[in-house]
């Protein structure tokens, strides 16, 4: 990318609360038409997630388009002026889920990771990618715990490679990493 070219793919790391969705919505703010890629399930049962849900929801601006429980490899193969995909970490966990992978070799996933990144890599219009950073903490005592955590990561890596920005962002301040 030259130095004179606006960001097409811009990756949002952070931890729980840090801030990241609020920044990566900010850096859509000024665009006429975004497509919000949402990867929560909605569970009825569990309170307050559903209440995260609907603090996004209430921020988000009117004339965004939302499209729920996508598959985002799938929908980015459709142009969308702008697209905000929130987040890479509930989509990870559906993907083990749907795979019955927390007590599978590591790897199971790959593909669908794999397909993830070829269609963020080849997305040509304005991307931003909301994703947890979550190896900045104790080991997880968990099998599961340890196996989402390296997942995300390596994730997280091959992102960051294809995307033309990243930042980290701390306690609401964004840093830039690239």
């Amino acid at each position: 990318m030259s130095a004179s070219a606006a960001p097409v793919r811009t990756l949002v790391l952070g931890g729980a609360r840090s801030g990241k969705s609020a920044f990566a919505e900010n850096l859509l703010a000024d665009a006429d038409t975004v497509r919000y890629l949402a990867t929560a399930v909605l569970d009825p049962a569990d309170a307050d997630f559903a209440a995260r849900i609907a603090g996004h929801r209430d921020r988000r601006p009117a004339h965004w388009t939302t499209v729920e429980n996508a598959d985002p490899a799938t929908v980015l193969t459709t142009a969308a002026p702008a697209t905000l995909l929130d987040d890479i970490g509930t989509w990870l966990t559906a993907r083990l889920d749907a795979r019955a992978a927390w007590d599978a070799p590591r790897g199971t996933v790959a593909p669908d990771c794999d397909a993830l990144v070829a269609a963020v890599a080849s997305y040509r219009q304005r991307l931003v990618i909301v994703s947890p950073e979550v190896g900045m903490g104790v080991i997880p005592a968990t099998r599961s715990g340890r196996l989402f955590r390296d997942e995300i990561g390596t994730l997280n890596q091959h992102l960051a490679r294809v995307c033309d920005e990243a930042f980290l962002i701390v306690a609401g301040l964004p840093v830039r990493l690239k």
